[in-house]
């Protein structure tokens, strides 16, 4: 397995990334069969485990936590924060009263002393960009986390929260973790560039589409939309809707590349995520074992240009053929208010 540097921290990381969000009731309920998967991806290579507190409402870190007992020095453990971990209004988001509440709830359920890489989910309207870095500051200096990063950021506020950190001297952060596979590759416009001009690490996440890239799901083919991952997302994997027509054309052209390759749709998925310069880790979420040997039995696949220029011609490097985040959305998209001034100042004259 491949190391490389975390974000200037100094920490290295395996290439490949376990992903610990199909562990519990949302995917893999089985603790012990989940706990044999993160023992596989540590002996094969793989030093390097993500999860959040809000996968399986908790369950998924208290499974990593039971995996890495005994392990825990040799395994760079990241987490995450933001999204509602129960009622109210204030079990949730990015101030510093739930940060400090959350963290330590994190650490209780991994069954750790520290947080090697603390990542806030989405970004958080509600809350002043400084006072997010002010309490994550806080949690490195007294050694609850070593570093901290983001997920999902948009380039514009990963470069307002550089400037606000500088500004105040607070610590950065120190990673994006993005949506990136073939048929999202928006990011590669401005998220990735910032990334590379600002040395912050990359984790990538959702090589396979959601699911959308794991070879099961193909043109003229009855997708059956009340199991796996089409049950969870219907929209995303319904024939019928026009919207999905260009993802169906385009898997089965990257399926004949594959096949020319000699390999397996999802292994040329992360074997594409991983050529790009700013990916530092491609965080893979196998839900058994299976699906783990399969995903590193491709770790050796090298994409010369000929296959990447097939890729481009397949997906243009930049194009979305779906919105890869369903979880937020950029306020003025959201807010009406934001894109409109008073009805007394819009005319002209």
């Amino acid at each position: 397995m491949r190391y490389r540097v975390l974000g200037g921290t100094g920490i290295e990381v395996s290439a490949y990334c376990l992903g610990a969000m199909m562990f519990g009731a949302v995917g893999n309920p089985d603790h012990d069969d989940c706990v044999r998967i993160v023992h596989a991806a540590l002996d094969a290579g793989v030093n390097f485990v993500d999860t959040a507190d809000m996968y399986s409402a908790g369950e998924s870190e208290e499974i990593v936590g039971k995996a890495l007992r005994g392990r825990r020095d040799d395994v760079v453990l990241a987490t995450k924060v933001h999204f509602p971990m129960g009622e109210g209004p204030n079990r949730g988001g990015n101030s510093r009263r739930w940060i400090v509440q959350e963290v330590e709830a994190s650490l209780r359920r991994l069954g750790t002393d520290w947080i090697d890489l603390y990542q806030v989910h989405r970004p958080d309207h509600r809350t002043d960009i400084e006072e997010t870095l002010s309490v994550l500051t806080d949690l490195v200096r007294q050694g609850k986390i070593r570093a901290f990063g983001c997920s999902s950021f948009p380039a514009e506020e990963i470069v307002a929260s550089h400037h606000v950190a500088e500004r105040r001297g607070l610590h950065r952060f120190r990673t994006n973790q993005p949506p990136y596979s073939l048929l999202a590759r928006g990011v590669e416009a401005a998220v990735l560039p910032v990334a590379q001009r600002t040395g912050m690490g990359v984790l990538t996440y959702s090589p396979l589409a959601f699911g959308f890239l794991s070879g099961a799901y193909r043109k003229g083919v009855p997708t059956d939309l009340t199991t796996g991952r089409p049950a969870l997302a219907p929209a995303r994997f319904d024939p019928e809707i026009p919207g999905n027509a260009a993802k169906y054309e385009a898997v089965e052209e990257l399926i004949a590349l594959a096949d020319d390759l000699g390999r397996t749709l999802p292994q040329l998925a992360l074997a594409f995520v991983t050529a790009h310069p700013a990916v530092t880790s491609v965080i893979t979420g196998p839900r058994t074992m299976d699906q783990l040997t399969s995903l590193l039995a491709g770790a050796d696949l090298t994409l010369d240009d000929a296959a990447l220029d097939r890729i481009d011609a397949i997906v243009p490097p930049g194009t979305d053929l779906y919105r890869a985040d369903g979880a937020w959305q950029p306020r003025p998209l959201t807010e009406a208010s934001l894109r409109r001034r008073p009805v007394g100042e819009r005319a002209a004259a």
